[in-house]
């Protein structure tokens, strides 16, 4: 075999198995935005993370007395605290995982929803905006990150 026709079956056979690369891997690819663009969404994903993981999280999970008495107002007593500390932990920590940043966005979106619709109704909007606030930075990740969200189908279907 000559030497170009080595080469030649070489950068096909590299060429195809670029072509069935899994959508996941190309996911950490700079999507158009610029370096700086991706730092400050990726630092905002980090602070988003700690304050639910350590403000929101934290007090719920070890029944920090001020959760105990706001989760026994609403009449959700510590199962919903402890329910709600769970889901906000792990959206803390999916944040942070690339293939789920998008996803956690829109669940604690969902999340800040509903604490709005409570600090309305059985607190009488005494705090109703902070979760508003809130939803501005998770709509910013979960539409800059989508993509993701179609990379992790991809990998569920394979699973399947």
């Amino acid at each position: 075999m000559s030497e170009t026709a080595a080469a030649a079956r070489r950068a096909t056979s590299d060429a195809s198995a670029t072509a069935v690369a899994p959508a996941f891997v190309t996911s950490s690819v700079n999507r158009g935005r610029s370096r700086r663009a991706e730092i400050s969404l990726r630092a905002l994903q980090i602070v988003l993370a700690l304050f639910y993981g350590l403000a929101s999280a934290l007090p719920k999970l070890i029944a920090h007395p001020s959760a105990v008495e706001s989760f026994d107002r609403i009449g959700w007593g510590s199962t919903g605290m402890y329910t709600i500390g769970a889901l906000e932990l792990a959206g803390a920590v999916g944040l942070v995982v690339p293939l789920l940043s998008s996803v956690a966005a829109v669940a604690l979106s969902g999340l800040m929803v509903g604490a709005f619709v409570v600090q309305l109704t059985v607190f009488d909007g005494q705090n109703a905006a902070t979760p508003l606030i809130l939803i501005v930075p998770l709509t910013v990740i979960a539409w800059t990150r989508r993509d993701r969200i179609a990379d992790l189908a991809g990998l569920a279907r394979r699973r399947v």
